[in-house]
Formats: structure tokens, C-alpha cells, sequence
């Protein structure tokens, strides 16, 4: 995969999580020498891109990279991610790591329990060492917060991650991790994949377990899931973190079992580009999504044009009910205690206020949409294998703004209007990825969706295979 022009990167860090795990039982290499070469790497590179915050102290975690060769001398392998690097997602919890979800008010936050994914990132055999920034409690697609500032493109410092996996995302991309967690709403591990040239997946709901939240039931818009620079990497962090729980009622009761090189078949895709002129795109974005298309039709895939019957101002009207809705209840209590207001980013303030004014109607209204749009899903699945759109709308903007205005002229009403080509796969519930489709003419990444028939998130990687 392309990394970025001029990169200077150290044999060790060019590797991803697969090919490392391969060199530490071969006994090629130690997890010292490669947690190392990616603490020098992070030294040299990070400071111009801000994507790692809360990186521990060298001697702890070369201390745990001591111990991880000690355990596979003995025992072999923890796991796909033995003695590898990884740094979590700062929505995320991670035990006795600071943990500020990009928010003053939990600046010194400090959890005494690991979330379930991190949880079963660890038990793989993974040396957590920091965290990759976020925007303020994950709202909005470009990654800044008062706590620790903006996090910078990859391909190009002046232009925005993306986000909210926004410093998971360049963390990959400049080879300081090799792979990532992320969370995903409203395309917050799609968005910052395609600005950053990387894949990035959306699994099914329910394929990674949401244990621990306080609604384990209506709130299901969020999913945690992996970015990666390769699909192996991809689906070997998926596996890792799939699986049921009793904690969350509503996870698949099956893993993810990948096999690479079995499930690359060549499919049928609908091209939903954009959605019939409703979503104002970029000069160019099309265009590279379409070459990327042509990569998948000389691989045997059959592309077609179609478009939808269906009402899209309703559907994004749906998302974001249910966004306020979920948000509102949340992080309500924040917004009553006068010692926290304030520090709250307007964003927040502004989906709280509006997701108070909801009525039973307008959630049930939304909650219906959503379900329509499913079973016009299922419709387009009957003779489709994914259906297809952009990634994003435009191209990446410039990393001081705080949210692209307007898009071909058209005028954005909300903080988060300019990313509405992600709410279809948000709301269909269906797995979706983010394949990096190429670059614009100023040399800015862009990538595409793939939306998989529900719960195949198998048949989905195993495109992304074909098309890798």
C-alpha cells in the first residue's frame, strides 16, 4: 500500500501485524526489537501529525515486550498480536492508561478496567503503549480536542484525519502502528480510512459485542471495529475482537473465522455513486471511486449503476434522530451540571438540546425509517452482493477548519451534513468497508464503501481481498 511520499520508514515498522507475528515465531525477530523500532519511528514521525497521545513510558512497555518473548519462549503466542504494539482509541478505556475521550472534563481520567474490545486486544498478546486521538467524544469527522489539538493528515499536515478513528487512522498510515481500533457511528472508521489510504471496517452489529454500554438495547447506531493496511490485518484484529458475550444481549452468537485466499470471489455490485444527485460531491471524488470500481470489474466483479427507490432526506432525517436521541440521553447529565457546560464542545450542546425536543413520535417515526431502509437493503441484496458509494463527499479540507461549510456549492446545515454518504451503512446495520480507492488530482486519498449483504462481513472482506 502507498505510504506516504518522502516517509522514511524502518524495515520493522513496513511490516503489518501479520507478517510481524510470522517473523516473532520464526524467531526472526524479538517483540523488543520490533516495539522498538516502532517507539523510534513514533519519536521521529508523530510530533508533525499529533495521532499518538498518551504514550507510556519506553521502559514500562519495553519491559512488557521483555516479558511477551519470555511467554513465547515458553508457551508460544498469545495470540495473532503477541508482543506487538498497539495503541487504543481514546473512546476506549484502557486500565490505568488515561482515558479522556477528547474531553477536558476526563482529562485526568485514569479507568480501572479495560473495555471489552481492549480487553480482548490484550488477551491476543498486544502491548498497548498509548492512544490514538479523537475528536471530543467522537463527534464530528475531523479529529481535534481541546485536550491534546488537531491530528494531521497523513498525506499532507495542513488537511484534516478525518475522524473520529482519525489518529488511528494516521498512526497506520505513517507505519507507526501496524493496526488499529477503531468506533464507528457515523463513519468514524471509514471517513478517516479514506483520507489516510488504509482500510477501514464497520462490521455487522453485534459482530463486536457492545458490553459495558448503559443501553444495551435501543442505541445501536455505534460498533467498535479495525482499520489496517492490508484485509489480512483487517480481518485477523476483527476476529480478535468478535464474539458474544451475555453482557450484550444483542451480539452474534458466532465469531469471525477468516481464511485468507478462500473467501475472494468475484460478486455483483450495485454503484449507488450519489444517490442520484441528493449528495453534493467534490469534483473527482466520483471519478476515483469509479476507477476504483474498474479494479474490482477486471477482477470479475459485474458493476452496475442503479438507484434506489427510496426517500434520502427521510433516511438522514432518521440518523439523525437517533443520533440525538442516543447522545442526548448519554451525555445529558453534562449538559445540566453547570461545572461542565461550558467545556463542552457546541456540537454537543447542539445535539443534546435538539435530541430533549424529540417526541415518542419522532423517535418511533425515525426507528421505522431505519427499518424500511433495511428491507430495501434486503431488496438490493436479492440480486446484489454490496452495494457501493464514496467514502466521503469531498476530499480532505483543511485541518483548521472545523467543518467543511459547503460542499459544490451547496450549503452544509449541520456539523455533520457533509458526511451524510455514510448514513446508509450506518443505518442498514449491515457490515460496511472502506477499500482506499486512490488519490485526487492534488494528490489527497479517497476512499470507497462497500455496504455487505447483513451479517456477511466473511463476503465483504473476501471482496476487499479480490480487490486488494
Amino acid at each position: 500500500m502507498l505510504a506516504p511520499p518522502g516517509l522514511a520508514i524502518p524495515e520493522l515498522c513496513r511490516f503489518g501485524a501479520s507478517q510481524l507475528a510470522a517473523l516473532l515465531v520464526d524467531g526472526k525477530v524479538s517483540s523488543r526489537e520490533i516495539v522498538t523500532a516502532f517507539l523510534d519511528h513514533i519519536d521521529s514521525v508523530n510530533p508533525a501529525h499529533n495521532a499518538i497521545v498518551s504514550l507510556r513510558d519506553r521502559k514500562a512497555i519495553l519491559a512488557e515486550a521483555d516479558a511477551a518473548d519470555e511467554r513465547l519462549r515458553a508457551r508460544g503466542p498469545d495470540g495473532l498480536l503477541h508482543g506487538l504494539p498497539i495503541a487504543i482509541k481514546d473512546l476506549a478505556a484502557t486500565k490505568g492508561l488515561r482515558t479522556t475521550f477528547g474531553s477536558p472534563i476526563h482529562a485526568d481520567f485514569v479507568p480501572d478496567a479495560d473495555s471489552l474490545t481492549v480487553a480482548r486486544i490484550r488477551a491476543a498478546g498486544a502491548i498497548v503503549i498509548g492512544k490514538t486521538n479523537t475528536p471530543e467524544f467522537g463527534l464530528g469527522s475531523h479529529t481535534y480536542n481541546p485536550v491534546f489539538g488537531t491530528t494531521r493528515n497523513a498525506f499532507g499536515p495542513s488537511r484534516s484525519a478525518g475522524g473520529s478513528s482519525g489518529g488511528a487512522a494516521v498512526a497506520l498510515a505513517l507505519r507507526m502502528l501496524p493496526v488499529a481500533d477503531g468506533s464507528d457511528m457515523g463513519g468514524s472508521l471509514r471517513n478517516p480510512a479514506a483520507y489516510n489510504n488504509v482500510y477501514g471496517m464497520r462490521p455487522s452489529q453485534g459482530r463486536v459485542p457492545n458490553a459495558g454500554s448503559e443501553d444495551l438495547f435501543y442505541s445501536q447506531l455505534s460498533t467498535d471495529g479495525a482499520m489496517a493496511r492490508s484485509v489480512a490485518d483487517l480481518a485477523g484484529l476483527l476476529a480478535i475482537e468478535a464474539g458474544p458475550d451475555p453482557r450484550a444481549p444483542l451480539s452474534l452468537q458466532d465469531g469471525l473465522r477468516w481464511e485468507p485466499g478462500v473467501h475472494a470471489r468475484p460478486g455483483r455490485i450495485a454503484w449507488l455513486g450519489d444517490l442520484g444527485g441528493h449528495l453534493p460531491m467534490e469534483a473527482g471524488v466520483l471519478d476515483v471511486c469509479e476507477l476504483a470500481l474498474s479494479r474490482l470489474a477486471d477482477a470479475g466483479c459485474t458493476i452496475e449503476p442503479v438507484l434506489p427507490k427510496f426517500d434520502w432526506e427521510r433516511l438522514w432525517s432518521a440518523f439523525v434522530v437517533l443520533r440525538q436521541f442516543s447522545i442526548a440521553g448519554k451525555y445529558g447529565p453534562l449538559h445540566d451540571d453547570p461545572a461542565t457546560r461550558d467545556l463542552l464542545k457546541p456540537e454537543m450542546g447542539w445535539e443534546i438540546e435538539n435530541g430533549r425536543h424529540l417526541g415518542a413520535e419522532a423517535i418511533y417515526a425515525a426507528a421505522r425509517t431505519r427499518s424500511e431502509w433495511y428491507l430495501e437493503c434486503l431488496r438490493l441484496f436479492e440480486h446484489f452482493d454490496a452495494l457501493a458509494l464514496p467514502s466521503a463527499q469531498l476530499f480532505a479540507f483543511d485541518a483548521d477548519w472545523h467543518w467543511p461549510r459547503e460542499i459544490a456549492g451547496r450549503t452544509m446545515d449541520s456539523y455533520h451534513r457533509w458526511m451524510e454518504v455514510v448514513a446508509p451503512g450506518t443505518l442498514s446495520g449491515c457490515p460496511v468497508i472502506s477499500l482506499p480507492a486512490g488519490f485526487g488530482s492534488t494528490m489527497r486519498p479517497m476512499g470507497m464503501q462497500l455496504i455487505g449483504r447483513p451479517k456477511d462481513d466473511i463476503g465483504l472482506l473476501g471482496l476487499a481481498e479480490l480487490y486488494a
